[in-house]
This record gives structure tokens, C-alpha cells and sequence, in this order.
């Protein structure tokens, strides 16, 4: 061998070594592959994802209206309260 050629080679690998590089390389493309997939259905989303998200929009906001009412609701019923009992000392 010469004296610079050892740097140059591959270090020699176990079989397991070489099996989890291989395993590497395949988990390394499957995200690229990924990755492709989940931007083109960022970038052109499906009428069915399109329908989901309205149908989730909907509800969402029913929820958040609901909630605004009930929390209304607590509010006006606790001045009420308080409002009446607090005449009812002053008499």
C-alpha cells in the first residue's frame, strides 16, 4: 500500500455495521419520498381534504359560539345575582 492510500479507503465494515447503513439509506429515501408527497398535497390539496376543512371550520366555530353564549350566560347570571343581592342589603 502506498502511504497516503489508507485514508483514501473505505474503513472495513461488520456485517450488522453494514446492515444499519443500508437500513440508513433506505429511512433516508422513504423521507425524501415523504416529504415529496406531503408537499405536492400541500400545494395541490384534494376537494376531499378541502371539504374536511370546512366541515371542520364549521364545527369549530359552532363550538366557539357556543361557548361565547354559555360564558354570556354565567356572566349576566352572576351581575344578576350580585345585583340583587346587594339591593336587598341596602334595604
Amino acid at each position: 500500500m502506498e502511504p497516503g492510500s489508507s485514508h483514501l479507503a473505505p474503513p472495513e465494515l461488520t456485517p450488522l455495521q453494514q446492515e444499519v447503513l443500508e437500513e440508513y439509506e433506505r429511512l433516508a429515501e422513504n423521507m425524501k419520498k415523504l416529504a415529496s408527497t406531503l408537499d405536492d398535497l400541500a400545494s395541490n390539496p384534494t376537494a376531499e381534504i378541502m371539504d374536511g376543512l370546512r366541515d371542520l371550520e364549521r364545527k369549530t366555530s359552532l363550538a366557539f359560539t357556543l361557548l361565547k353564549a354559555s360564558v354570556y350566560s354565567i356572566v349576566l347570571q352572576q351581575e344578576i345575582d350580585w345585583g340583587g343581592g346587594g339591593q336587598q342589603q341596602e334595604e
